[in-house]
């Protein structure tokens, strides 16, 4: 019956060849398919241990310089578990602050993919490609502050009575400092228009806004194009309105991050008791934002160490501008059926299914008839009857959230 000899067997053999038969060490060596060194280890060990010194021994190295420290890596978990949407960025910049501070026993900060490996490795991150920067992007930044704000509203702010509200977000360009988080139940030009003077009230007045063409924001589309309330509020203002190209949501890209960010960080998908609670809650998120959380894009400083370094004084802010007087005899009230249909002297106009149950006013002339939401020109059609317009003032009684 053959047996097959252990490994240490192999090494006594190949030791007893080179001292009784007086082998060679690199003829052991080719004899046994090992290198020379190997042989010589097997020797020395043979001379001061005996055979013992031929069991089978842990090929780990005795120290590691680079192994991360159990005290850091136990922080490294702490932190990720107890902020599930920070990475590997910005848990190197906690344990930069926790050095500083001594509270990490001397060890030293690991490198960014040692942390990202670190979680890995406790399950709480799956590991993923990198994903290739597109080329055909360029980025842009301005200068200084208050040159230029990015705005846009987002919605997914749940009420406990069952609305949703939208908020209209803005960032300022160069120090991405949020400079508007304001709540509202219906996007209108007047509620939209409120947020921004809020804004301008508490941080000055830009040089420049840049939004998408959102209804509320220019009125470039609409047949004929009209100047709707914010491009009003920008011009008696001296800002310069910028828009984006249609379909290229990438150039207002600073604002969008900050969506992105406020949905993980901020918690959008929960339920607000009231829209009062959701901005109380959203003001002091966005608190921290600006004055605590360091901002990747910018050297890990938060956006107010950028934002307050403005060269120049803010312009003071215009009144806002009041809604307009309709209560002439040219002006009339209806309320879109649900097929968003409106009849002003048996003439039927569709403004959209959007406009379903939405109350709007009627300048109604002789030869056209214009439809407003607010300070927003919906629709403008010419007229084609010439019977009584009943309803001759407003009287659709409105109320705002």
């Amino acid at each position: 019956m053959i047996r097959e000899l252990s490994v240490q067997e192999q090494k006594y053999q190949a030791v007893l060849a080179v001292l009784s038969e007086g082998v060679s060490v690199g003829e052991a060596a080719q004899r046994w398919g090992v290198s020379r060194q190997s042989v010589h280890a097997w020797l020395r060990r043979y001379e001061d241990e005996g055979l013992a010194g031929l069991a089978r021994r842990s090929s780990r190295p005795v120290s590691c310089p680079h192994q991360m420290g159990g005290v850091v890596e136990a922080r490294i978990l702490e932190l990720r578990r107890a902020h599930p949407g920070w990475g590997p960025r910005r848990i190197l910049y906690e344990l930069g602050n926790a050095a500083a501070g001594g509270d990490l026993g001397g060890e030293p900060v690991p490198s960014r993919s040692a942390i990202y490996r670190c979680l890995v490795r406790a399950g709480l991150i799956e590991p993923q490609a990198r994903r290739r920067r597109e080329e055909h992007w360029k980025r842009w930044e301005r200068g200084t502050a208050m040159e230029l704000w990015q705005m846009d509203t987002v919605g997914g702010f749940v009420l406990a009575d069952g609305r949703r509200a939208k908020a209209l977000t803005g960032i300022d360009d160069h120090s991405r400092f949020c400079v508007s988080a304001y709540l509202m139940i219906r996007e209108t030009s007047q509620r939209v228009c409120d947020g921004l003077a809020t804004a301008m009230r508490a941080y000055g007045v830009p040089e420049e806004i840049l939004t998408d063409n959102g209804k509320v924001f220019t009125g470039r589309f609409n047949k004929p194009a009209v100047e709707v309330l914010f491009d009003r509020v920008c011009r008696e203002n001296g800002i310069t309105h910028r828009l984006t190209q249609p379909r290229s949501p990438t150039t207002t890209g600073k604002v969008e991050r900050f969506h992105r960010t406020m949905r993980e960080e901020f918690r959008t998908d929960r339920v607000f008791e009231s829209l009062a609670v959701a901005q109380a809650e959203l003001d002091e998120w966005v608190a921290g934002y600006n004055h605590q959380r360091p901002h990747s894009s910018i050297g890990m400083i938060p956006p107010a160490d950028r934002f307050e370094t403005r060269p120049l004084p803010a312009r003071p802010v215009r009144d806002a501008v009041t809604a307009p007087d309709r209560t002439g005899e040219a002006w009339v009230a209806r309320r879109a059926g649900s097929n968003g249909v409106i009849s002003v002297s048996w003439q039927q106009i569709c403004l959209g299914k959007a406009a379903a149950g939405k109350s709007v006013d009627v300048y109604v002339t002789d030869r056209v008839i214009q439809v407003w939401d607010g300070n927003q020109l919906l629709k403008t059609a010419a007229r084609t009857t010439t019977g009584e317009v009943r309803k001759k003032r407003a009287s659709v009684t409105r109320t705002e959230d």
